[in-house]
């Protein structure tokens, strides 16, 4: 166990920065005062609900959105926006901006500033990863590859290439050589080859890329589909985007704390960050590299019982945890026995009050692994040995219960573990949903399960005490839910990583609505702030190193 202290005093050691603070946001939710509105409309539609109307002040890297209702009419309430010049922008697929796109927002007064709007020439360029989805020709199946792409870049990438077979063959491949933390501004070589495998393994894969993309055509030969704008409901809220200072931070998983401080995970880069939504100051705490020229990127962020952050460390062989206090940071280095080229430590169990012991498991071989936080002396296990007869698995998250036994989402098929943690027994229960590709998890206080079906396209609840699964299907297919958490209303939300869109759905009623982001975010943890007010929703824009503050107003 290696332990590292960070003071403040020290520069080196902790980057600490200040956002220009254009837009700070209060709790107030008075729409009543209104210092910018106006109307939306086309000429195609007349007055246009559920378009979204984004502002942002010169200067500032604060991005403030509200939607049109059903007239067409939007409106930022006073306590949003400060005095100053705006830049105005929308999200209404398959229009563009048409003319006006400023205002002059003063004290006391209320500017006006009606948006006309007008069909775009570039359809593609506004899809969702979903709608692409949507749009393709193919089955199910021959899909359902493209779910492992979208986490590096979109789908229009692929659409709008002109590769053949033979060239998709070996991008494909190569692909598969980059480790998950890669972006297209910085790809990430893994340091185990055999991970690519070969590129003749990807051959029907990448006969069927041949049939949606632009190898033989200037156009596609198949309609683009699209969602439906926001309505009723979906257009009360009010989006804050924050943006991070360098394209390259990748925001994962995001959690506040009791003093309201906003913590993620950097997926790019080798830090836990904190944020102030009300100074705009953002303090990165810097991670050391256990394994000097592996890929960086941190993935799982939780709070222990006491309040210490914990993190994994992926491609760098370890666990580590920081004192938000203090700024210390200790680390957990995987055994040496255990830690080879393929390593990427994964996810955290984190009832160590009970015995002293951490969870995580390893992608590379998809072994689980387990480490007492006293001694520095880890163990390993291999749960997947119970379904090795089904045929190939995987395991995606694992989290820990009130006992510390670790639960694990199986991945490939569909399947909710248990490895017992006094015995090392494993039992696996297969979810309903077929080829639902359990993700992500979290374990409430009364030991239920709540996780994600990435491809069954549903939230879903199993009860460890019962041994039932509840499911909420998603109403279109394709959104890619990633991971779910229940407020204090009995209300489920899930960001999708493939539609921009965050799900609130009541658990009694399975009324669902869903949230529009400004832009193209490829969000992945959710985190409900149950402390407000209203209950608010924070999320990493992973593709546009932003943070973002969703706030219903009912």
């Amino acid at each position: 166990m290696e332990t590292r202290r960070l003071l403040p005093s020290l520069a080196a050691g902790l980057a600490v920065m200040f956002f220009q603070a254009g837009c700070r946001p209060a709790l107030a939710q008075n729409h009543s005062d209104a210092v910018l509105s106006g109307q939306v409309s086309s000429s195609e539609e007349g007055r246009m609900e559920g378009v979204a109307v984004s502002a942002k002040r010169t200067g500032s890297t604060v991005t403030v959105s509200v939607f049109s209702d059903r007239e067409g009419r939007y409106s930022f309430p006073a306590d949003r926006l400060e005095p100053g010049q705006y830049q105005l922008a929308i999200r209404a697929v398959g229009y563009d901006l048409d003319g006006l796109n400023t205002a002059t927002v003063a004290a006391g007064a209320t500017a006006t500033a009606d948006l006309k709007l007008k069909k775009t020439k570039k359809l593609y360029s506004q899809l969702t990863n979903a709608e692409w989805l949507a749009s393709m020709r193919g089955t199910d199946d021959q899909k359902a590859p493209l779910l492992n792409c979208n986490g590096c870049h979109t789908y229009e990438r692929i659409a709008r290439s002109t590769h053949n077979a033979d060239e998709w063959a070996q991008v494909v491949y190569r692909m598969n050589g980059y480790a998950p933390v890669s972006q297209p501004i910085k790809p990430q070589l893994v340091m185990d080859p055999e991970r690519a495998r070969n590129p003749e393994q990807y051959r029907k894969f990448a006969e069927y890329l041949t049939t949606v993309n632009l190898s033989t055509a200037a156009q596609w030969d198949y309609p683009l589909k699209t969602f439906k704008r926001p309505s009723g409901r979906a257009t009360h809220v009010v989006i804050t985007e924050y943006e991070l200072p360098r394209p390259t931070i990748m925001p994962h998983d995001v959690l506040v704390d009791e003093q309201g401080m906003v913590w993620y995970s950097d997926f790019g880069e080798m830090f836990v960050s904190k944020f102030d939504p009300k100074t705009l100051q953002l303090t990165e705490y810097p991670l050391k590299e256990l394994k000097p020229g592996y890929p960086v990127g941190i993935l799982d962020l939780e709070q222990d019982k006491n309040g210490t952050l914990w993190f994994d460390m992926m491609f760098q062989g370890g666990l580590g945890n920081l004192d938000p206090k203090t700024g210390d940071i200790k680390y957990y280095p995987l055994a040496a026995e255990y830690n080879d080229k393929g390593v990427q430590l994964n996810f955290l169990g984190l009832n160590h009050d009970v015995d002293n012991k951490v969870w995580t498991k390893n992608v590379g071989n998809q072994n689980v692994y387990r480490v007492d936080i006293a001694t520095g002396k880890w163990e390993e296990f291999q749960p997947l040995k119970v379904l090795a007869a089904e045929g190939r698995h995987s395991i995606y998250q694992v989290v820990s219960d009130s006992h510390n036994n670790l639960w694990m989402a199986e991945f490939t098929d569909g399947h909710i573990g248990r490895l017992d943690a006094k015995t090392g027994e494993a039992k696996w229960w297969k979810v309903p949903t077929p080829n639902a590709r359990a993700r992500r998890l979290r374990m409430d206080d009364q030991d239920r399960l709540w996780f994600t079906e990435y491809r069954g396209n549903k939230l879903a609840m199993f009860d460890t005490r019962t041994e039932k699964f509840t499911e909420w299907p998603l109403p279109v297919k394709w959104y890619g839910p990633y991971r779910e958490a229940l407020d204090r209303n009995g209300d489920l939300w899930a960001g999708t990583e493939n539609a921009d869109r965050v799900i609130r759905i009541d658990t009694k009623t399975g009324q669902e609505i869903e949230y529009l982001m400004p832009k193209e975010t490829n969000m992945r943890n959710v985190f409900v702030d149950n402390s407000t007010t209203a209950v608010t929703v924070w999320i990493g824009s992973n593709h546009d190193h932003a943070l973002a503050k969703v706030e219903p107003l009912d």
